[in-house]
């Protein structure tokens, strides 16, 4: 028979949020990488960039994945 309607719909939401994690979690990863080991920057600096890159790519990838 199939899915339910709303058991679908509960899917595509989860794998919108996965994809929006996903991205928030490897611009966080290479900002960081980035900062500390290629441009030596402190950890503390190290770790505001990646969250700050973390949340701009939250919110491309939301932007995204509601098209």
């Amino acid at each position: 028979m199939g899915l339910p309607y709303r058991a679908i719909e509960g899917s595509e939401a989860v794998n919108k949020w996965g994809f929006v994690a996903m991205h928030a979690a490897g611009a966080a990863v290479f900002m960081f990488l980035l900062q500390r080991f290629v441009m030596n920057a402190t950890q503390e600096t190290s770790l505001l960039w990646a969250l700050t890159f973390a949340v701009c790519a939250a919110g491309l990838a939301y932007k995204q994945a509601n098209r």
